[in-house]
């Protein structure tokens, strides 16, 4: 285990470190510009390679051999130098101050980072500790760097000696850098709002079966980590999650140790259409690298990229002739930027003769045009001289863009975010402002202005940092379109804004995207499997993810009424579900109304026979002194065939609309009006058992027989009847309702009877008194007499118990108006029972047969 042991700096008078040796490591890249006050700066640009360190000699002796340069990245120095000289231009910042600059590079290496952030302190020639040999260099505060890693090596070291540090391009979690670097400050916004804007964009576009590509590092860990939960809350799902290899050094892409076999859902899983990627910009190269290895294995064409604002399109001079068309129509996210107008009018006045200080440039033109200058070692090699006149616009997007590009509009505010932020410091310590005041101004006073600094930049941009010193501000939405000639170009197709107004924090424009090819200008699907239609439902599978079901129809009476719904939902109470159950048609009316055929065809019957019992009423009225009419008590005849014409007549009350009047009238008047129709034929059947007793010597049965017997019967039957019903109306009386469940595509406008168990006590009372008529009129059908009615009020006593036997379940197991026809149907067949078996015969012999309606054959029969 390796303990370091910090010692108290002690301070030697006697022996001072000597600044004057020079310092066995050179570092090649630097560009310097004196000035008031010292801006530091990290840059990437530079791949190098480095011999071995055997420990044979001195650590800090690395040779810096031959770089490969990422052309460019050269933009972000030249970016950094146009802000510091505009603000030099400008006197309203700053007026009695300049602004120098010193720049280094990282070489996209640790060691070379921690030396090169020494040198931004420290001398240029002798790195030593606490101690300042250059008294001309006033470092204020220092920007970078690409990466997490580069700007964490640097804050490591500036954060001792409380430098504010302002990070252009560091995306990782604020809570936990803020903690650990309370120095370091962001130009760009929170990662946070990235992940909701991947999430968003994905669910625009109804991507939900993605695959997602990281980096193979910690990065990439909190990458997923942070993503899936908000992907499964969202109902998106990751087909898999590759990742790419890391680098410990670029070099190693030459030994080929990456394998495109290692990234096989990649290249094999051709459902998933939608890629999100995470990785830096220096990263994207071995992406690149990555695909042109796969070679004909890799099927990526046709995928749609979505890219996070780490992203660019980087190459190095060996991936000059490498193809970018797997990435047309690719969307990424970008911090916020906008064209400064006069930056591409600075890079024009570029010239590798006449860039003094600037020693990073002839490499960067070098490498960039494939020249080589007079003075380089290897100028031999290579008939292409570089003669300063080479064009930078001619040079395809990979290797350098004219406009400014994110990145460098990060710089570039990062610049004006110190600038601006010393500018206050002096106009509120200062007044009026001297250059006298600078020697004494420490890095650490700038931190108090540096938070919760607001102000608007030359592009007219407003640039705010809040207390935790990130930018607020949003991402734009960004189309990568690529040409053949291995160029590209980025369009702005919409804002993740989270301070926008309300409904404008996610915006796009899909009519100005251009997809790749194979899409035919729509945008691909990236489903696990077809959505499920209106009308059916997501049925998970096992053993798959959520975003992979079946569908299944939804269950009768239920609809779906979206895409991909979970649940079946009911229509509501007064509507019923289409055919292809997919919305909600408005239930009709149903009650049997007077013009329908069936109301008609049961109105008619009801009114005929209401006629023809009129009729046999004048029949036997006419021929009352008959002795057939005379035979079974005229008024109980008289009395059972108005009974039987109201009975008729009362069926018309179940026909048409429900009102409240019918709806009282219906059950209670049918109810009490058959009471007395069957106490009738109880009473004359009681009437012939009686008359027949009484005929035999000393029976007392005499004396019961008479009209007032059955004239009792009738009423006290009846009364009790009239009893039953009052208490109904006075309980629970029948009223209108609206039934809305019984029919799934109609809603029954009915009668509803209030009580049950008082509607079947009338139907019960009504049975009791049809079973004693019958039981009586059972046991004397063998009297003997010409005109006994025994016989025929047996026949329609069976009838008419058949018929209300036969009611009650045919009533309950029908619906809607069909109830009421079942019961019109039942008291118009039992009233012709009763009409036809009792009446029928005596009527045949009154108009057909009038000679045996006679006392003579009456006493001729009975002898």
């Amino acid at each position: 285990m390796l303990t370091l042991v910090f010692l108290p700096q002690i301070e030697s008078k006697a022996h001072p470190p000597t600044c004057s040796v020079n310092d066995p490591l050179q570092i090649p890249h630097e560009y310097y510009e004196q000035g008031d006050l010292i801006i530091g700066s990290i840059f990437s640009q530079f791949f190098s390679f480095f011999n071995t360190i055997t420990f044979d000699e001195h650590p800090n002796a690395m040779f810096v051999g031959e770089s490969l340069v990422v052309t460019k990245y050269y933009q972000y120095v030249r970016a950094f130098v146009y802000a510091v000289k505009e603000i030099n231009k400008d006197p309203r910042i700053l007026p009695n101050a300049t602004l120098g600059f010193h720049i280094y590079d990282s070489y996209f290496n640790e060691k070379l980072t921690y030396q090169t952030t020494l040198n931004l302190l420290f001398s240029q020639k002798r790195t030593v500790p606490n101690y300042k040999c250059d008294t001309q260099k006033n470092l204020i505060a220092a920007i970078g760097g690409l990466d997490a890693e580069t700007s964490f090596y640097m804050a490591t070291i500036l954060g001792i000696y409380k430098i504010p540090q302002v990070s252009y391009y560091l995306f990782g979690p604020s809570r936990s850098s803020k903690t650990q670097f309370p120095f370091m400050y962001r130009v760009v916004p929170n990662e946070e709002y990235q992940y909701i804007g991947i999430v968003q964009l994905l669910l625009h576009f109804e991507w939900t079966w993605v695959g997602i590509i990281t980096e193979d590092n910690d990065k990439g860990e909190n990458f997923v980590g942070s993503l899936m939960p908000r992907f499964s809350q969202r109902g998106i799902c990751a087909a898999f999650t590759d990742k790419m290899p890391a680098l410990s050094d670029f070099s190693e892409i030459f030994e080929g140790y990456m394998k495109a076999e290692s990234m096989l859902h990649l290249f094999k899983n051709n459902t998933v259409k939608a890629l999100v990627v995470f990785a830096e910009t220096h990263s994207t190269m071995i992406l690149k690298y990555f695909l042109v290895q796969a070679g004909d294995m890799a099927d990526t064409q046709g995928r749609m990229w979505i890219l996070t604002a780490q992203w660019d399109f980087p190459a190095v001079q060996f991936q000059r002739n490498w193809d970018i068309q797997v990435f047309q129509g690719a969307l990424s996210f970008g911090v916020h930027s906008t064209e400064v107008q006069e930056f591409k009018t600075f890079l024009l006045t570029l010239n590798p003769y006449s860039a003094n200080g600037d020693k990073f440039i002839q490499e960067f033109w070098a490498q960039a045009f494939d020249c080589v200058f007079l003075d380089s070692p290897v100028a031999g090699e290579n008939d292409g001289t570089c003669t300063g006149m080479e064009k930078l616009e001619s040079l395809s997007g990979p290797f350098f863009e004219m406009n400014m590009t994110p990145q460098s509009y990060s710089i570039y505010n990062a610049v004006y975010v110190i600038a601006h932020a010393l500018n206050t410091m002096y106009s509120l310590k200062s007044k009026p402002r001297v250059v006298a005041t600078l020697p004494n101004l420490q890095p650490w006073q700038i931190h108090p202005f540096l938070k919760r600094i607001s102000f608007n930049n030359s592009a007219g941009d407003q640039l705010s940092l809040d207390a935790k010193g990130e930018l607020e501000s949003g991402f734009d939405i960004i189309n990568w379109v690529t040409f053949p000639n291995k160029s590209f170009s980025r369009v702005k197709v919409g804002r993740m804004d989270p301070w926008a107004f309300s409904g404008r924090e996610f915006m796009i424009s899909e009519e100005i995207i251009t997809w790749h090819s194979k899409f035919k200008q729509m945008s691909p699907s990236s489903v696990c499997n077809d959505r499920c239609s209106p009308g059916s439902i997501r049925k998970k599978k096992d053993g798959e993810p959520f975003c992979c079901y079946d569908c299944d129809p939804c269950p009768e009476e239920m609809i779906s009424v979206a895409l991909d719904m979970d649940k079946c939902i009911r229509c509501p109470a007064d509507q019923y579900p289409n055919k292809h159950q997919d919305g909600c048609l408005p239930k009709i009316l149903n009650f049997l109304a007077y013009e329908e055929a069936l109301s008609i065809t049961l109105a008619f019957l009801a009114l005929s026979f209401s006629v023809i019992t009129a009729l046999v009423l004048r029949i036997f009225m006419k021929y009352k002194n008959t002795p057939i009419v005379k035979a079974n008590n005229r008024s109980l005849t008289y009395t059972l065939l108005v009974a039987l014409l109201l009975c008729f007549l009362c069926s018309l009350l179940f026909i048409g609309r429900p009102q409240r009047a019918t709806c009282l009238l219906r059950q209670t008047t049918f109810g009490i009006i058959f009471s007395v129709a069957v106490s009738s034929v109880l009473a004359k059947t009681t009437t012939v058992v009686l008359a027949f007793m009484a005929t035999r010597p000393g029976s007392r049965v005499r004396n019961w027989v008479g009209r007032k017997l059955a004239t009792a019967i009738v009423l006290s039957c009846s009364l009790m009847q009239g009893a039953i019903c009052t208490v109904w109306l006075c309980t629970a009386p029948p009223f209108p309702d609206l039934d809305m469940d019984s029919l799934s595509k109609e809603f029954v406008i009915e009668c509803n009877e209030g009580s049950a168990s008082m509607f079947y006590g009338v139907l019960g009372y009504m049975g009791f008194l049809a079973l004693v008529s019958f039981a009586v009129a059972f046991f004397a059908r063998t009297l003997p007499s010409t005109f006994n009615e025994a016989k025929f009020i047996t026949f329609s006593m069976l009838v008419f118990c058949s018929v209300w036997v036969s009611f009650v379940p045919t009533y309950l197991s029908t619906k809607g108006k069909y109830m009421v026809v079942v019961e019109i149907f039942s008291i118009l067949a039992s009233s012709v029972g009763l009409l036809g078996c009792i009446f029928f015969p005596k009527c045949y012999i009154i108009a057909l047969r009038p000679e045996l309606n006679s006392k003579e054959h009456l006493t001729r029969r009975n002898n």
